[in-house]
């Protein structure tokens, strides 16, 4: 998979995508990333990216011919065929991992880094075939969602992760939150671990596993649950034991 980052700060990206997962599935070639300055493509000697909003007000506006040069120059290179181009902006769909599964499915995808008060709304019009949001709050730019984006993607990436399951039981994965975890020592602090994990009875680990999760998700993402396939079984275990997860 190859992913163009379409920014105005490309050494942000430096740290993060040297470190963990990201940088060894970059190291098994599972994934490319390739970091755009748009100012290298400003046709001015002083490489001015933004101007003044029409109409007054406060902030600056990303302009959209760097932007679009940048565009340019990636499908040029890659002769891409329905590559989506993603703008990252407060204004578009909220960011999952439903959404990072969608995208995963992808060979290749382009993600434009908004900045300042916004970008001209050319950009969005003209260009952007989709628009993402992590979260109703705000970012000094899109460089720091689009970190967030590739992490969540590189993770579902076939051979990124250590272990193929690993994925499977994050939080999230089945819109549930994820189970209780343990590890040595067995008794810490007068605080043992479940004796359920220790009996060696994965059947029942399982289901307790299950149950874990689900009572975490009524308690912390009630939200959630609305979206959540249960069993009849589950459906009566948590009826049952309502009162006790509120």
């Amino acid at each position: 998979m190859r992913i163009d980052i379409i920014c105005l700060f490309p050494e942000m990206f430096v740290s993060p995508f040297s470190q963990s997962i990201v940088k060894r599935a970059k190291e098994q070639e599972l994934i490319d990333i390739v970091i755009h300055n748009i100012r290298d493509y400003t046709r001015d000697k002083h490489h001015v990216v933004d101007d003044c909003p029409y109409g007054g007000g406060p902030g600056m506006v990303l302009k959209p011919e760097p932007v679009f040069e940048t565009v340019a120059a990636v499908k040029q290179e890659l002769k891409p065929d329905g590559m989506p181009i993603i703008l990252l902006t407060p204004q578009g769909r909220v960011f999952s991992q439903q959404v990072a599964r969608e995208l995963a499915l992808h060979s290749r995808l382009a993600l434009i880094c908004g900045h300042y008060e916004g970008v001209d709304e050319r950009i969005r019009d003209h260009i952007a075939t989709d628009e993402i949001s992590i979260g109703d709050y705000v970012l000094s730019s899109g460089e720091l969602a689009a970190m967030v984006i590739v992490d969540a993607i590189v993770r579902l990436i076939p051979g990124a992760l250590g272990s193929p399951l690993s994925a499977d039981s994050d939080s999230h994965s089945e819109g549930l939150l994820e189970y209780p975890q343990y590890t040595r020592p067995r008794v810490y602090r007068d605080w043992p671990v479940p004796e359920v994990l220790l009996s060696g009875n994965h059947s029942e680990i399982a289901c307790w596993r299950r149950r874990q999760a689900i009572s975490r998700t009524a308690k912390r993402r009630p939200d959630l649950m609305e979206k959540i396939t249960l069993s009849d079984k589950e459906k009566q275990w948590t009826s049952e034991n309502l009162l006790n997860l509120k």
